[in-house]
C-alpha cells in the first residue's frame, strides 16, 4: 500500500495544495509550526479514525472558513483508489473510490496507516486510556467491523451513566438497569474478546522487536489486563456472565457515583520489562524501546492481516529516540512508504518537502 497524492483544502494552517509523495521514505521538514504535523494527521484521517492529537472537527477548518476538505490517492489491494473526505457542521463525510459513505466508519480498513508521535511516548508513561486506545485504534484497522461494536458500547455506557444520575432523583427507575447491564455486559464480552486476541497475536512480535532494540539484554512482556479474562479458553458467555455479575455487585455504588465504575473500559495492557511493570520501573530509554517495539509490532501485524504494508507516519519522533533507536526503527520500516516530519532536512530520503507558513514546496 502506498500514497500517490495528497491534497487539502481550508485544512487548519495550510495552503490549499496537492502533493505526489515517492513509494519510499518522504521527509517532511520546517522550522515549528509551520504546519508539518498538520499534514501528517491530515494523512491519518483517510483510516476513518479522528484526529491523533484529540483535535475536534471544527479545529480542522482553516478560520474563518466553512469547511475543509482533504482527498488522496492510493494504491491498495491490486489497485488504485480514492478517498475524500469534507468536514462541516462539526460533521466528517466521507466518499470511497467516487462512492458517498453514510458513515465515516465504513471507510475503515481500505486505506491502513500506523501512526507514531511524541505523545506515543507517553503510551507507557500515562495511563489505562492511552493502552485502550492503542488496541482499539489497531484493531479498528484489522478488523473494521470492530470499530461498530466499540461505538455501540461507548453509546450504551453513555445511556447507563445518564440513567444512573436520574436514579439519584427518581429511584424507581433502578427496575430498568437490568436491561443496560446486559446490554454493556454482552457488547463489551465481545470487545474483551478482540482485544485478548490482538495481545495474544502481538506479543510474540512485541517481545522480538524488543530484544532487538535492547540487543538481547532485556526482555519485554505484555498481557491484556483485565478483571473479566483469565485465561487462554475462556469463552465470551463467561465473560459477559462475569461482566453482568460484576455490574450487579457494584450497581448501588455506580448509583451513588453517578457512573459506571467497572466493566471493559477499565480494562489496561500490562506492559512488562525484565518482569517489572514498565511504567514504574522502567527508565525513560526503557520505556521508549518498549513503545517503539509495540508500535513496530502493529505495523507487522497489520501488514500480515491485510496482505501488505501500511503506511507509516512518524511526526517527529526521530528526534525523541536517540541515534541507535533511530537507525534500528529506519531499518525496520525499509521498503515501506514512509512520511517523516522534522526541522531539518538531514535524513536521507527520496522525496523531500519544505513547509513553511502552511505552504508546502519541493526540497532540495
Amino acid at each position: 500500500m502506498y500514497v500517490e497524492s495528497v491534497s487539502f483544502e481550508n485544512y487548519r494552517n495550510l495552503k490549499n495544495a496537492e502533493f505526489f509523495p515517492s513509494k519510499g521514505i518522504n521527509v517532511i521538514y520546517g522550522e515549528n509550526a509551520q504546519g508539518k504535523t498538520n499534514i501528517i494527521e491530515c494523512m491519518w484521517l483517510f483510516t476513518g479514525g479522528r484526529s491523533f492529537r484529540g483535535a475536534k472537527d471544527r479545529e480542522l477548518i482553516t478560520f474563518d472558513e466553512k469547511y475543509s476538505k482533504v482527498k488522496a490517492t492510493f494504491f491498495s489491494t491490486n489497485r488504485r483508489q480514492n478517498v475524500e473526505i469534507l468536514i462541516q457542521n462539526n460533521k466528517r463525510k466521507a466518499t470511497l473510490n467516487n462512492i458517498p459513505k453514510d458513515y465515516m466508519s465504513q471507510i475503515i480498513g481500505n486505506f491502513c496507516a500506523v501512526i507514531f508521535s511524541p505523545h506515543h511516548m507517553n503510551l507507557i508513561k500515562n495511563g489505562p486510556e492511552e493502552r485502550r486506545n492503542f488496541i482499539d485504534s489497531a484493531l479498528c484497522q484489522i478488523k473494521p467491523q470492530y470499530a461498530s461494536v466499540l461505538s455501540r458500547y461507548k453509546k450504551i455506557l453513555i445511556q447507563r451513566n445518564a440513567l444512573l444520575k436520574s436514579i439519584q432523583k427518581n429511584p424507581e427507575l433502578s427496575d430498568t438497569l437490568d436491561i443496560w447491564n446486559e446490554k454493556l455486559a454482552e457488547t463489551g464480552s465481545h470487545i474483551a474478546v478482540y482485544r485478548h486476541a490482538y495481545i495474544s497475536s502481538i506479543r510474540p512480535l512485541c517481545e522480538s522487536f524488543y530484544e532487538g532494540i535492547s540487543q538481547h539484554r532485556e526482555s519485554l512482556n505484555i498481557a491484556y489486563k483485565s478483571l473479566y479474562v483469565d485465561s487462554e479458553s475462556i469463552s465470551r458467555e463467561d465473560i459477559k456472565n462475569s461482566i453482568l455479575t460484576t455490574l450487579q455487585n457494584k450497581q448501588n455504588d455506580d448509583i451513588y457515583l453517578g457512573y459506571t465504575t467497572r466493566g471493559i473500559h477499565r480494562d489496561d495492557i500490562c506492559v512488562t520489562i525484565n518482569g517489572k511493570d514498565a511504567k514504574s520501573f522502567g527508565s525513560q530509554g526503557q520505556q521508549r524501546s518498549a513503545v517503539l517495539a509495540l508500535k513496530l509490532s502493529e505495523a507487522s501485524l497489520l501488514s500480515k492481516s491485510k496482505g501488505e504494508s501500511p503506511v507509516i507516519l512518524l511526526d517527529d519522533v526521530l528526534s525523541e529516540l536517540d541515534l541507535a533507536r533511530q537507525n534500528y526503527l529506519l531499518n525496520k520500516l525499509e521498503g515501506l512508504q514512509v512520511f517523516i516530519t522534522c526541522c531539518d532536512s538531514d535524513i536521507k530520503a527520496q522525496n523531500k518537502f519544505l513547509i513553511k507558513n502552511g505552504e508546502i514546496f519541493t526540497g532540495e
